[in-house]
């Protein structure tokens, strides 16, 4: 409780906000990248609080919101093998594929089970081993360690009937295509945190450098994000673009050397489908070929067909920070929480599902 109220503070988010309002002399707009961050600022009201003309936007740092719809159709595919079980975050069941989702699959008959971590699925296959267990391993760098480690584990202890469906992606090329864009009009970056934590700051060093863009890494806490915000306007302000890490009590310089020596152990860098943005070049993470024994894909040979956009839903526009979830047409109208048209409007990381929990009546209101 103590390390809420801390961060929470709303005395010392007072300082913060009024020393961002000294600073600003001219618009900005900065981008939070992590669909954590989005929320935060969503469900605390944090972007009412900033001065008029400083503009955040959302990206696309929501691992979930960013699995193509062809993996959804991977995964409910695999759950309906009549010998599989199927293990995945509870937020994975409502994504949307182009034929259906994966609760509809477990309504449906499919042994489809939620887990807390991809060892609780290789625990799940060491105790039916007259089962093959699928684990979707969906995530971006922060979840890249523990996937390897079952992967490792389960080649390292004979553990045959567990593989697992890859949908990792990697931050840092998605950032540098949205910058590179002509119609960019992103001024700083707040990078996410728990990605660091793992990765460190040397990729984001050279993107600074390269794009001459101030890039702040910030926790998910009220006061965490703000601090962020300031520091990166302070750069703005004074013309300077270097990485600052703000969440010093859980980021090093260096990341950890330790999950980075086991992600590519395990993992290759590959490029890599996102959804509502298309294909980004060294985005994603493939396991090597000596875990072959451990892709879901190639065991059960699940289909390739690529899967188009629906045109209906403009969560593409969402993740690029082109739009907010409210100017999209069919938000709250034919795209619900019950009735999703595309992933950000069910993760607990989308921008349309934080809207649509914290910001849909006040929008309203205006």
């Amino acid at each position: 409780m103590k390390y809420i109220d801390e961060y929470r503070d709303s005395e010392a988010i007072r300082r913060v906000t009024s020393a961002i309002a000294d600073t600003v002399t001219r618009p900005w707009r900065v981008m939070e990248i992590c669909g954590g961050q989005t929320h935060s600022i969503a469900r605390f009201g944090l972007e009412d609080l900033l001065p008029e003309g400083l503009s955040l936007i959302h990206g696309p740092g929501c691992p979930v919101c960013v699995t193509p719809i062809e993996l959804i159709d991977k995964a409910v595919y695999a759950a309906k093998q009549s010998n599989v079980i199927f293990s995945t975050f509870g937020d994975m069941l409502r994504v949307p594929g182009s034929r259906g989702d994966l609760f509809a699959a477990r309504a449906d008959g499919a042994d489809v089970r939620i887990v807390y971590s991809p060892l609780d699925a290789l625990t799940i296959a060491r105790e039916n081993p007259n089962k093959e267990v699928v684990f979707f391993a969906v995530g971006f760098e922060t979840t890249a360690p523990a996937n390897a480690m079952a992967v490792y584990q389960a080649k390292k202890t004979g553990v045959s009937n567990f593989s697992i469906l890859a949908s990792h992606a990697l931050v840092p090329p998605a950032v540098e295509l949205l910058l590179s864009s002509p119609a960019s009009a992103i001024d700083g970056i707040l990078a996410a945190g728990h990605v660091c934590a793992i990765m460190g700051e040397s990729e984001y060093l050279e993107l600074a450098s390269k794009r001459e863009i101030p890039i702040v890494i910030t926790g998910f806490e009220p006061l965490d994000i703000l601090e962020g915000v300031y520091h990166c306007v302070q750069q703005l302000e004074n013309g300077t673009h270097v990485v600052e890490n703000q969440y010093t009590r859980a980021v090093r310089d260096c990341g950890s050397p330790e999950a980075v020596k086991l992600i590519q152990e395990v993992f290759e860098v590959c490029h890599r489908n996102w959804r509502g943005i298309g294909e980004i070049s060294s985005s994603g993470l493939s396991l090597r070929i000596e875990y072959n024994d451990f892709n879901a894909e190639l065991k059960f040979q699940l289909p390739q067909e690529p899967v188009p956009e629906s045109e209906e839903c403009q969560a593409g526009l969402v993740l690029q920070g082109v739009i907010k979830p409210i100017e999209c047409p069919a938000f709250g109208k034919s795209c619900t929480p019950q009735r999703p048209l595309g992933a950000p409007m069910v993760s607990n990381e989308g921008a349309c599902s934080a809207y649509y929990k914290y910001r849909r009546l006040q929008e309203a209101a205006l």
